[in-house]
């Protein structure tokens, strides 16, 4: 082992040590990190299939496309399950799972002065900012990475976060440094120290704004990211250590059709500039998840027969209907999603259209999504507050060429400590999505994305 590794190896088990007397509760000395008054971000929103993303592969044709798709909201739902029961309080809960067959959405960003090119996952679902540093032991992946990474020794911006550690970690007493540790099930973790930094955002018009002071995470040591492509995660969880809480309390996306790789023009903003506009519906935040109040499900007009009941998360944290960016399908508690397929199954039925088996999705047939459902009723989840929720075929169904799927399927474990039903990014599509922590509001908004800031 050399010497970089056994120095990082002290600090992990010294992590493990005093992680039994330094709470990870969060405080409003965490809050208070980075400065106040920072502006606000806007940037791209890159889906992983799109033309302009290091994974787009143009022989992959959409019915492939639409089987990945399944995969990776399976991968999602599992490593969340993973992540959420599994975790103790020596870890910050994250979304991460250990290759990125689990995630969406990705942005780039610079760090350090001279700015490094960093690609980095977008995630709703992580409550840090992280990404890889030099030295790197473990699986760092770093001959799958389309940038570089980053070194922090090079950095004239780089400030290590000294102890005391409130609301963050345990301190490490030999460097005097803060650090983390994220433990995300079957042996995937990264470990590292805080820092601070800055960190460059570049915009659509192509300039740069560089926000300074910024918290993150240097990670150090990483296992089981063999394949992993990005170089980190931009937490936008609802935590203090996350890039949301750093920049104010708002953030918004806007999705286009997620289907199309030509569709290149998803923007994400952070800070006050968000767009949190249209619809207003009630923003829970609980175990680093964002929670929305389901009230019912109509199927054209008429209210299917579902107790509101069953999508209110108990006393105990179990069930409740969550929004997520890093899953494409809708996930339903079976008491809802059984009436709402028996609809869409009768209707379709009446077409006299051929049902196609699919091992990932209940309910697919053969046809053209465009031309076979031009009269399919409209399907509306209505939420707390008055907000509907408007879904039209391409944000119900896996458009895969010559067939289609329903992109909804059910919970099957809603009685276990997870249990929860998720709104998936198919049925965010031609929306803007934002987020305002401090007002506990969340707003959908019918938009062409390339109007946000044309």
């Amino acid at each position: 082992m050399g010497a970089a590794s056994l120095l990082f190896h002290h600090a992990t088990s010294l992590f493990f040590i005093m992680a039994f007397i330094s709470s990870i509760l969060i405080t409003n000395s965490a809050a208070a990190v980075v400065a106040k008054e920072l502006p606000s971000l806007v940037t791209k929103l890159i889906h992983r299939d799109s033309v302009v993303s290091p994974f787009y592969n143009a022989s992959v044709t959409l019915s492939d496309r639409a089987a990945q798709a399944i995969e990776r909201s399976k991968a999602r739902l599992a490593y969340l399950k993973a992540a959420t029961t599994g975790y103790s309080l020596n870890d910050i809960r994250s979304g991460l799972v250990p290759n990125d067959d689990a995630y969406i959405f990705y942005v780039n960003i610079s760090i350090g002065q001279p700015p490094v090119p960093q690609f980095v996952v977008m995630d709703t679902g992580s409550n840090i900012f992280w990404i890889q540093c030099r030295p790197c032991v473990g699986t760092c992946g770093s001959a799958y990475s389309p940038t570089p990474m980053f070194d922090p020794s090079k950095s004239s911006s780089y400030s290590p976060y000294p102890c005391p550690c409130a609301g963050l970690g345990p301190c490490d007493f030999i460097r005097n440094q803060c650090l983390y540790h994220i433990g995300y099930g079957g042996g995937t973790n990264s470990t590292g120290n805080y820092a601070r930094e800055d960190v460059t955002f570049v915009t659509f018009d192509e300039k740069a704004t560089i926000i300074s002071n910024v918290l993150f995470g240097c990670g150090h040591e990483i296992e089981g990211l063999d394949d992993y492509q990005a170089r980190g995660v931009l937490g936008l969880g609802p935590s203090p250590t996350s890039l949301t809480m750093q920049l104010g309390s708002k953030f918004s996306y806007c999705v286009g059709n997620i289907s199309d790789p030509e569709d290149t023009d998803g923007q994400l903003i952070i800070g006050d500039d968000a767009r949190v506009d249209g619809n207003f519906t009630q923003l829970d935040m609980y175990d680093g998840f964002y929670y929305l109040t389901l009230l019912g499900i109509s199927f054209g007009g008429k209210p299917l027969d579902i107790d509101p009941q069953i999508f209110q998360r108990s006393q105990v944290g179990r069930g409740g209907v969550i929004i997520d960016s890093g899953v494409t399908l809708t996930f339903l508690d079976e008491r809802a999603f059984d009436p709402l397929v028996t609809e869409v199954q009768n209707f379709i039925d009446g077409l006299n259209l051929e049902r196609k088996w699919n091992g990932g999705l209940p309910l697919c047939y053969k046809g053209i999504l465009s031309q076979d459902l031009v009269d399919f009723p409209a399907v509306t989840f209505h939420f707390a507050g008055g907000t509907d929720l408007l879904l039209g075929t391409e944000s119900l169904f896996l458009n895969a060429s010559r067939y289609f799927c329903l992109a909804v399927t059910k919970v099957k474990d809603r009685n276990t400590p997870w249990g929860a039903s998720m709104i998936g990014v198919i049925m965010q599509q031609y929306l803007n999505v934002g987020y305002d922590l401090l007002a506990k509001r969340l707003s959908f908004m019918p938009l062409n994305c390339a109007f946000l800031y044309s």
